[in-house]
């Protein structure tokens, strides 16, 4: 292998129950991106993490796409829950893909972007319009630390949400089901549940009669 080369090698995420056993003082890089602290992401463990994504995203992205069940494959050996009835549509993105979490029957269009440098995890159902963006990553606004630092806060996502094009969504944000979020969007604030919301930064324009998710 060529010197300037690393070797990709898919990330293994702690537990949070093992965190929860560890003193926080003690914890490696990877512990600290899982645990919302400031890390260094030039970690050789992160780094080969990265690498693994990229690979994966590329033979992703190259692959025939008429061979649907070759795609989905290979992102079940790169996210860490991929689940029946999934569908991404190339080209697709991510950091690591262990922090990924998808439910039953999630659709992403094209282009979508997922930084899971800390968890994304989307319900049951809910689509993704092409080029959404979800960003668990962060930086710290003191440019000295900037330079070598960064953290992370999850992102989560009911069931049955619809997502339209080219909206963002910032770290740390939580969605509740049943909510539409228009295209173009900017989500700098947690979503209740059955709300529809547009904007940049996003604000509820409408709240929906809430029902039962779980009928068929």
């Amino acid at each position: 292998m060529d010197s300037d080369i690393i070797e990709p090698k898919k990330l293994q995420i702690p537990s949070r129950e093992s965190l929860k056993n560890k003193d926080p003082s003690e914890y490696n890089e990877v512990e600290k991106m899982q645990a919302s602290m400031l890390y260094n992401a030039m970690d050789d463990t992160l780094i080969k993490g990265r690498g693994f994504a990229k690979v994966m995203c590329k033979k992703i992205n190259e692959a025939c796409p008429l061979r649907m069940e070759q795609r989905n494959e290979m992102f079940k050996e790169l996210f860490g829950k991929y689940s029946p009835g999934c569908y991404i549509e190339p080209p697709f993105y991510c950091d690591y893909g262990s922090n990924i979490h998808l439910d039953d029957f999630v659709y992403m269009n094209h282009g979508c972007v997922l930084l899971d440098i800390n968890e994304i995890r989307i319900g049951k159902g809910t689509f993704l319009a092409p080029n959404v963006h979800l960003y668990t990553a962060g930086h710290p606004v003191d440019p000295i630390k900037r330079r070598t630092q960064e953290f992370g806060k999850p992102i989560q996502i009911g069931r049955d949400c619809w997502i339209g094009g080219n909206v963002i969504i910032l770290p740390g944000i939580t969605i509740g089901d049943g909510v539409t979020i228009g295209a173009g969007s900017v989500v700098t604030k947690d979503i209740d549940s059955f709300s529809v919301v547009v904007g940049n930064p996003a604000r509820v324009i409408r709240k929906l009669e809430e029902v039962d998710l779980n009928k068929e």
